[in-house]
């Protein structure tokens, strides 16, 4: 028998292992901010890497993931302004970390450049070695939650069709 409880938002009533899925998903969330945040803090700065806000990061991963995409389809990706995009895209242009080319019909494709791919490299490479005395004897583990965060990167950035 499954217990109901009134926590909807829609006011329905839901079941408590409704209840105890949203609570570990909430977790989840929490948990990718929050290691994210304390990755970044471990990041190196200086000359080693070309510095970048948040939205340029933003911008940048999925350039990394979707080379050639449109302004437009980045934006619709990272569920950005279309404006915040292109300041952003100016501006990793001008950091030499993306590149523009003509694509079909009057379209514009974003690519990584040589510098992001070392830049990208050289990062990598740090968080793979601050990692590595945290959680370097569970590989297995490691893999699982890639797996896992992949497939949400991939599901949280789908193009809607409608979109």
């Amino acid at each position: 028998m499954r217990l109901l409880t009134p926590d909807a938002p829609d006011g329905a009533p839901r079941s408590t292992a409704d209840s105890a899925s949203d609570d570990a998903l909430s977790e989840l969330a929490q948990l990718i901010l929050n290691v994210s945040r304390l990755v970044r803090a471990r990041t190196p700065s200086g000359d080693e890497v070309v510095a970048l806000t948040d939205t340029e990061r933003t911008v940048m991963r999925l350039v990394d993931l979707h080379p050639g995409s449109a302004p437009s389809e980045i934006a619709r990706r990272a569920r950005l302004q279309r404006t915040n995009v292109s300041t952003a895209l100016r501006a990793l242009e001008d950091k030499g970390m993306v590149t523009r080319t003509a694509a079909a019909g009057r379209g514009i494709g974003v690519h990584p450049s040589e510098r992001a791919a070392t830049n990208l490299a050289v990062l990598r490479a740090a968080w793979a070695r601050e990692l590595a005395g945290v959680l370097g004897d569970e590989p297995d583990a490691v893999r699982q939650c890639n797996d896992l965060l992949r497939r949400l990167e991939q599901r949280l950035t789908a193009v809607e069709p409608d979109a």
